[in-house]
């Protein structure tokens, strides 16, 4: 084949971003056909920010289509000399194009990479834009990123109505059957109520009959203390604390808790940053700085016994740090991390001056607080020994732990596999049934410690929770830097729980995964754990032995068979199961379904282990009472 000009493809207009979506919403999936929404909303926050707009409504239409107006300045649509095409034309058809680059139009902005209109059109099947403007109702439609109604006036606007209305419909094509959660717009609408005070959002779901405003006057102090609504606080009001240093705003909100988690979200011009960056780093710093300085100061830190660290004065904390600047610098389009040192700088200067401010004016409330870190500094000291006890020597060659661990044979932790199994007799069938060379089995007696309710130093004393911390090989610990973890000792890349079918198994699961999000979770961001799913029925037919994994599909399977003869059998937990069955079914690579445990959102992972987990009764019950419509009962 020659490599000539004619191998050279250039792709015109938007034809880039359908060629590569993953490069602009971060890929197809839940997420990604969720960034669309954010980035049309954001766009309308925009306006807020700039003090034009008061109120946003988000519409999920019946056909799945959704829209988002606000009532700001509206899109220009006068000609754009160079371009010789409406303003509104050249930002949804043309990458950065809009007015996040100018500097006199937006002071602060979050869709500024100026893509954020063109990749949503790119990527919807059809595009509608509204513009009321002067007067005039202005309407502009496209289909994949192609203007296919060019912009027209239909009609007067109605009096007094200014703004603009995007409605579109994400393409099937990118994204196949996907469709709005209306949980997830809820989710981000109620966000963005709290980082911007005082503005309107109002969400119309027309396709479930609901409609929700969001209005928050209390800003990021609101959302601080709404993250720790689970959690028993230290104290009822939150602290706020507002400043600006150069052209960077700096909004904090926290409050302190007793439970041991630390929560800290982080955006820049209303954008979550997920990954951190620079005003986290700053805040972390400035927060334990002042803390310490005063706790210096007045006589509370004591020379003998461990001394808090920077993990020990964050447990318990739930803080929202959110920053205002004109020239946002993010790694990558969905803006995972702020780069901007001034904005660490400004931080760390506000932090450090309010925070230290706040404590010799709250005396009482400095004290406990610096005693809750003291506490957790002996805690951490306590876990520190406790580990010491679950070191081995050489991993894969003893298999004499607590827990009964059958290691594997190889020494290549990408290709082990760690099954954690339920109770000694489904442990009995998963040791024979496997295959040794690559699969190891740890059986579990019961359930393990609730993690949620008790802290790292009690959870270690727990046999089965240090049977898998010595097996996993590397380590435990929160979620900061001063962690004892270590991804480079890890034995196995898949970590397997596979429990029961049932109600039991369901806890049990859910009880390992409260363990593994609370002080393993690098393993879950890294994607090294899975759920097994076994199957919950045999299914023979003459000689042919099928197994069918929900009873959805058992139904239409007896469906398809009529008045054949079959036999079924329902398997109520992996003892049922003998050796050859439990391989074939759930432990065979080749045939076998895992489910990745992964962390699309953090902060709803956490809301729901908190309220399934955590000391406080009444969350859980008002939980139960309201999905116990959905569940069901063996019987």
């Amino acid at each position: 084949m020659s490599y000539d000009a004619s191998a050279i493809k250039v792709l015109k207009g938007l034809e880039g971003v359908r060629h590569r979506p993953a490069m602009y919403i971060g890929g197809t999936g839940v997420e990604g056909y969720h960034h669309l929404f954010k980035e049309i909303l954001d766009n309308a926050v925009d306006e807020a920010l700039a003090g034009y707009a008061t109120e946003i409504v988000t519409t999920l239409n019946p056909d799945g289509s959704l829209t988002v107006e606000d009532n700001g300045r509206g899109i220009p649509v006068d000609v754009m000399p160079e371009e010789g095409r409406p303003a509104v034309e050249v930002a949804y058809t043309v990458l950065h194009a809009g007015g996040k680059f100018e500097s006199g139009a937006y002071k602060v902005a979050g869709g500024l990479h100026g893509v954020g209109a063109s990749v949503v059109n790119a990527l919807s099947e059809w595009t509608v834009v509204e513009v009321f403007r002067e007067g005039k109702h202005h309407r502009i439609a496209f289909s994949r990123g192609e203007v296919t109604e060019p912009l027209t006036v239909v009609g007067p606007a109605p009096k007094g109505k200014r703004g603009t209305r995007v409605t579109f419909k994400p393409d099937p094509l990118i994204f196949g059957n996907l469709a709005f959660d209306p949980s997830k717009i809820r989710a981000r609408l109620r966000e963005v109520s709290y980082l911007v005070a005082g503005l309107k959002l109002v969400f119309r779901d027309l396709i479930h009959g609901r409609e929700d405003v969001y209005l928050d006057k209390g800003g990021v102090a609101s959302f601080a203390k709404a993250l720790a609504a689970e959690e028993e606080l230290l104290y009822e009001k939150p602290f706020l604390f507002r400043g600006q240093e150069g052209d960077v705003e700096v909004e904090v909100g926290l409050i302190h808790t007793k439970g041991y988690t630390a929560e800290i979200l982080t955006y820049a011009n209303m954008i979550p940053t997920r990954d951190g960056g620079t005003h986290l780093t700053a805040f972390k710093s400035a927060y334990s700085r002042a803390l310490n300085q005063y706790a210096k100061k007045a006589g509370l830190n004591k020379e003998k016994g461990p001394q808090p660290t920077g993990d020990d004065l964050l447990e318990g904390l739930y803080a929202v740090v959110s920053v205002k600047l004109p020239q946002p610098q993010f790694e990558g389009q969905t803006k995972g991390k702020l780069l901007n040192p001034e904005a660490g700088s400004a931080v760390a200067q506000v932090v450090y001056e309010k925070f230290l401010e706040a404590l010799e004016e709250n005396p009482r409330i400095a004290k406990t607080v610096y005693e809750k870190a003291l506490r957790a500094a002996q805690a951490r000291e306590a876990a520190r020994k406790a580990r010491e006890l679950v070191r081995r020597q050489n991993p894969l060659e003893s298999d004499d732990l607590p827990g009964k661990l059958a290691d594997c044979q190889t020494e290549n932790p990408e290709e082990a596999e760690l099954f954690i199994v339920e109770g000694d007799s489904a442990g009995g069938s998963a040791k024979q049934g496997r295959d040794r060379r690559f699969q190891a089995i740890l059986p579990l007696r019961g359930k393990i410690l609730n993690v949620e309710k008790a802290g790292l130093s009690k959870a270690l004393k727990n046999a089965e929770v240090r049977a898998m911390v010595a097996a996993i090989g590397v380590g435990i610990g929160g979620t900061g830097e001063d962690t004892h973890f270590d991804l480079e000792g890890l034995r196995y890349h898949k970590i397997i729980i596979m429990t029961d079918a049932d109600v039991d198994g369901s806890h049990i699961r859910t009880l390992l995964l409260t363990f593994f999000y609370r002080y393993m979770r690098p393993l879950i961001e890294k994607g090294y754990v899975y759920i097994a799913q076994p199957p919950l029925y045999r299914l023979q037919v003459g000689k042919k032995v099928e197994y069918l994994y929900s009873d959805e599909e058992l139904a239409a399977r007896l469906k398809e068979l009529g008045d054949k003869n079959y036999e079924v059998q329902r398997f109520k937990g992996l003892g049922e199961m003998n050796p050859e069955q439990l391989w074939e079914t759930t432990m065979n690579p080749e045939k076998r379904v895992l489910k990745r445990v992964s962390l699309q959102d953090a902060l709803e992972a956490s809301e729901l282990f908190e309220k399934l987990m955590g000391q406080e009764v009444a969350p859980r019950r008002e939980f139960i009472e309201e999905h116990a419509r959905y569940a069901e009962l063996d019987i």
